[in-house]
C-alpha cells in the first residue's frame, strides 16, 4: 500500500484603505473672571469667578484682528462691572455695547459706584493657548450695591468712560455664585484670562 500525502496550497491577500472623509478643526473661544472682594483693611469677604460669553461681534473682531489685521493698534480693552440695578437676564452672545437690554454697567448711574474710570486691562504674553492679565484690576467702591458680574469692551471707538457705549462688547458674564454685595470701601480685584 502506498501512501499519498496531498495537501492544498492557497494565497489569499486582502487590502483596505482608510481615508478621512471630512477634516475638521474647531476652536474654542472662552475665559474666565476671578474676582476677589476685600474690605478697608484687606480682609477677605468673598471670592467667586465668572464663566464669560464670548459674544458675536466680540469672536468677528478677534477673527479680523488675528487673520486681517495690519498695522493694528489694540485700543483697550477695558473691563467694567455687571450692576444689578434693572437687571432681567444675563448677558447673551448676541449683545453689544449698544444694546444688553438684560442687565446695565454699575459705576456711574446705576450702584455700586467706583472710581472711575472703567480699569485697563494689561496682559502678560499668551502661553499654552491662553493670555491672562498681568495683574488683577482694582476697583475701589465708593457707594454700596450689589455686582452681578463683569464685561469686557474693546476695538474702534472703546473708552474707559463709565456709561459709554461705543467700541466692541468682547465678553461679559455672571458670577458662578450668585449677586454679589458690596459695601462702600471695598475693592474688588479682578484677574481675567481668556484661552483659544
Amino acid at each position: 500500500m502506498s501512501t499519498k500525502e496531498q495537501g492544498a496550497a492557497a494565497e489569499n491577500s486582502g487590502a483596505n484603505v482608510s481615508r478621512l472623509a471630512d477634516l475638521e478643526e474647531a476652536m474654542r473661544i472662552g475665559g474666565h473672571f476671578a474676582i476677589e472682594c476685600r474690605d478697608k483693611d484687606g480682609r477677605l469677604k468673598w471670592r467667586d469667578t465668572v464663566e464669560n460669553v464670548v459674544t458675536t461681534v466680540g469672536k468677528n473682531l478677534a477673527l479680523d484682528t488675528y487673520l486681517a489685521g495690519s498695522g493694528y493698534t489694540v485700543v483697550g480693552p477695558f473691563m467694567g462691572l455687571i450692576s444689578s440695578v434693572s437687571y432681567t437676564t444675563g448677558p447673551a452672545a448676541g449683545d453689544t455695547m449698544s444694546s444688553h437690554g438684560g442687565w446695565t454697567e454699575a459705576g456711574n448711574a446705576n450702584a455700586p459706584t467706583y472710581t472711575a474710570p472703567r480699569k485697563t486691562a494689561a496682559w502678560s504674553a499668551a502661553s499654552g493657548g491662553s493670555k491672562a492679565l498681568s495683574a488683577a484690576l482694582s476697583f475701589a467702591i465708593t457707594s454700596s450695591g450689589t455686582v452681578k458680574g463683569c464685561f469686557l469692551v474693546y476695538g474702534s471707538g472703546a473708552v474707559s468712560t463709565i456709561d459709554n457705549t461705543a467700541g466692541t462688547l468682547y465678553s461679559a458674564g455672571l458670577f458662578t455664585g450668585g449677586y454679589k454685595v458690596v459695601a462702600s470701601t471695598d475693592t474688588l480685584n479682578v484677574s481675567y484670562t481668556a484661552s483659544l
